[in-house]
Order: structure tokens, then sequence, then C-alpha cells
């Protein structure tokens, strides 16, 4: 009977990984615990005793407007993350599998839009979104057009990247096979190479998620002045209150803005595994 031996420097990788993971972990569990406390012990000394109650989640989905928000924010997403991927797969295709002059420099160009900070950005964006609607209504200002526009152009470039080494991992040879068998281009790009980098388009289906998701600044800045049109992140700004802050209803807010995330997350963990491992392949 043979004995398994454990690596002294693999007990000590896995307990800094827990570690890692509950120092991660902590705020969220806070933000809930905060949620959870009734309204007059959100500040008490004794924050793990207390009678857990819904009355800030009340606050929170009593808030006129709060379902309009919710779904803008999940509306906003979901078209930058369809758009991206669409684009960024097409696009990684014809980067990986076509020569042309300027490539390298588009390639380089798409590194270099990365690095740019949001912040810097974010007023010629505001002129540039004010002189789209003038000739196109529904991308200008105070449209949910103009933010699908912005996060569409933030995400294109890491996604093109990221898909851009998965395209390149699927062999050569494999669409000459195709070509033998009689399948078009196309049809080779839709059928067997679309299929194939799916774990890439998971992963970055996420990121794309997330950012379009969590936005508060360019919302805070494009949605000016139609209140129906605002995002999920300008809600919580009802109950920053000049005298004081309900803190309570901020973490449940939140909460109920964190849970799609996760949704989202569980329904895709097992091939955003696999995805991540490719990019870093790639």
């Amino acid at each position: 009977m043979t004995t398994l031996v454990r690596k002294p420097g693999r007990t000590f990788a896995e307990i800094v990984t827990v570690l890692v993971a509950a120092v991660v972990a902590f705020p969220l569990y806070w933000m809930v615990l905060t949620a959870l406390k009734p309204s007059g012990e959100v500040q008490s000394a004794a924050p793990w005793t207390f009678a857990p109650s819904l009355d800030s989640f009340q606050r929170v989905l009593t808030v006129s407007g709060f379902g309009r928000y919710f779904l803008n924010s999940l509306v906003v997403a979901l078209v930058v993350v369809l758009l991206s991927l669409l684009f960024a797969f097409l696009a990684a295709v014809a980067l990986t599998r076509f020569r042309f002059r300027g490539r390298t420099v588009l390639l380089v160009m798409l590194l270099v839009a990365q690095m740019v900070p949001v912040e810097a950005l974010t007023i010629p964006l505001f002129f540039l979104m004010r002189s789209v609607g003038q000739v196109a209504p529904a991308f200008g200002l105070n449209e949910l057009g103009s933010l699908v526009l912005v996060h569409l152009a933030f995400s294109l470039p890491f996604a093109i990247w990221m898909l851009r080494g998965f395209v390149a991992a699927v062999p050569a040879e494999l669409e000459e096979a195709a070509k033998v068998d009689g399948a078009s281009r196309l049809r080779f790009v839709w059928q067997i190479l679309f299929p194939l980098v799916a774990p890439g388009l998971v992963a970055t289906s996420v990121l794309s998620f997330i950012h379009a998701w969590n936005d508060f600044l360019f919302a805070k800045t494009f949605i000016i002045s139609r209140s129906e049109n605002q995002t999920l992140p300008q809600a919580i700004l009802v109950f920053f209150k000049p005298e004081e802050n309900d803190w309570g209803a901020i973490m449940a807010s939140s909460t109920l803005m964190t849970v799609p995330v996760l949704v989202f997350f569980v329904l895709v963990q097992r091939r955003l595994v696999g995805g991540m491992a490719g990019a870093v392949k790639g």
C-alpha cells in the first residue's frame, strides 16, 4: 500500500491560495452582511450578532425606476457582448488567416488603444457622441446607443488580441482538409473554426460583460437629462445623501447589481477556465 506524500511547497501554495481567496471574497461577504442588517445596526460595534432583515432590499426595490435602470444596464451589457464577440472573431480571423499591408501596424495600434487611460478620453468622447447624435440620434447623448458604441470601442481591442491567439492555435492544415472536402472558407469559419474557439469567446464575453455592466463614468457623462435611460450604477447615487448616507441600501443595491455577474459567471465557468488557459498558451 503506497502512501501519498504531500510536498511542502504544494501545501504552502494551497495555504497561500486559500488566504488570497479569503481576502478577495471578504469585501463581497461584508457587502452582503451589511445589506442584511437592520437600519439601526449597520454601524454597530458587534457586526456579526444581529437579526437578518430585508428592509434595505425593500428600500432599494421601491425606488422609482430601479427596474428600468436594471433593464437598461442588462440591455447595454448584452448588446456589447454580442457585438464585440462577432466583430472581434471576424477581425481575429482576418488578422490571423490573411496577409495584407499594414497588418502589423494594425496589431500595434490595437495594443496601444488598450494603454490609453479611460479618463483621458471621456471629454473627447463626450463631444464625439454629441456630434454623432446630430447624424444618428439613436447613438447620441442621453441614448443607450452611445454607451453601446463607447463600450464596444473599448472592448474590441482586448477581445481581438485574445481571440487572435485562439484562431492562430487552429492548424492551417485543418482548413486545407476542409477545402479538400469541398467546404468554402465561409463554411469553414462558421462551422469548424467558430466552435473550436468557443472557450476564447466565453472568456472574452465575461470580461466584456463585466466592463459594460459595472460602468459608471461613461453612463454619468453621456446620460445627462433623460433619467429613463440611466443605468444601474447611477441608481445607487440615490442613497448617497448630504445629511447621511444610507449604507444599508447602498450595500443592498450593490448586492443586487452583483447577482447577474455571478449568474453569468456560473453559467460559463467551465468554458471560462479553458478559455483562460488557451489565452495563456496562445
